[in-house]
């Protein structure tokens, strides 16, 4: 049998349980958080009294905070991107819709609040080039991405598991900033989606569990590929109007770096995490390559480790169109 119709098999076989682990892991509309409860009510008479408080508080935070927030937007607001592309995953159906594109339908259903509620907050917060931000955002959902991951969905899940507690960090980390500078509102709300990233890491992290216990060794290969190749961030294509793929990914990167929100020890923190998540070290029923694969996984994260703290950050800070410097 080919390793695509094993893949199906074993995906055919998992979603008997799709929609119990739909329960476990996803939040209902009627009582999961939106993006109002966060903002303020134009309804309201108070209205301009607390769009006056955001736009005060949003003077205390320097240039680079802004700036990873805005990446951090434009990542959650090219959505339409991933679901797309999960939606095409071997296995998942698209047009005989079943529980794997339930789970789609529904992960990506809440991973949009996220996106509209940063955006309304980074446009009545008065510090960004909201015309700026859109031409990017536009740019980056018509560009699309690749991730090396093709339609195997064992690899497509290896990446979920990985950006989302990638994105759970990022999310905190924000959060914390915002706290320290007084912005309890912004604060919240950024630790409040840090909190979905993290359910949404816990579900596509047992989604991969499951697989190894039907499917170990092609789904050790499948984390070996993924890590070889090096897990890249949803908005690598990164660029700003008026060119092509730029230097804006890395330049976001390094702010990011440069004021802690997302460093590459916590990439390597995240591999550790996995490997120790997914009970790599042991793993039965191996096959030879599988096992060398194995290998390769539990010596990296030392190597890499070695590598990260070596690593410099330049200290200036590359001027973003999104926002205007200090």
């Amino acid at each position: 049998m080919s390793l695509k119709n094993v893949r199906l098999e074993v995906m055919q076989h998992l979603e008997k349980d799709v929609e119990s682990l739909i329960e476990k892991y996803l939040i209902p509309v009627e009582k999961i958080w939106q993006p109002t409860d966060f903002l303020p009510n134009s309804e309201s008479e108070k209205f301009y009294d607390e769009l006056t408080e955001i736009r005060e508080l949003s003077k205390e935070l320097p240039y680079d905070f802004w700036v990873v927030l805005v990446g951090d937007m434009i990542t959650e607001e090219a959505l339409p991107t991933y679901e797309s592309w999960l939606m095409d995953v071997e296995g998942v159906g698209q047009v005989e819709r079943n529980s794997w594109s339930k789970w789609v339908r529904h992960w990506t259903a809440e991973e949009n609040r996220h996106g509209d509620v940063l955006n309304k907050y980074l446009y009545l917060s008065g510090r960004v080039n909201m015309r700026e931000i859109e031409k990017t955002t536009q740019h980056l959902i018509s560009d699309g991405f690749d991730i090396g991951t093709d339609r195997d969905p064992y690899k497509n899940f290896v990446y979920t598991t990985f950006q989302e507690l990638a994105t759970y960090v990022s999310h905190n980390r924000v959060a914390k900033l915002a706290k320290e500078k007084g912005n309890k509102q912004l604060a919240k709300m950024c630790r409040i989606i840090s909190g979905d990233e993290m359910r949404h890491h816990n579900a596509y992290a047992e989604f991969v569990e499951r697989i190894f216990t039907v499917d170990p060794s092609q789904m050790m290969m499948a984390f070996h590929y993924m890590i070889k190749q090096k897990i890249t961030m949803p908005a690598h294509f990164l660029r700003e109007s008026g060119g092509q793929v730029s230097t804006a990914f890395q330049e976001f990167s390094n702010t990011a770096q440069r004021i802690g929100v997302y460093t590459s020890t916590d990439y390597v923190d995240i591999l550790e995490k996995l490997i120790a998540r997914w009970d790599i070290a042991n793993i039965k029923n191996l096959t030879d390559e599988a096992e060398k694969a194995r290998d390769y996984l539990m010596k990296l994260p030392m190597r890499m480790r070695r590598l990260a703290e070596r690593m410099t950050i330049p200290e200036n800070s590359y001027q973003f169109k999104w926002v205007e410097p200090a």
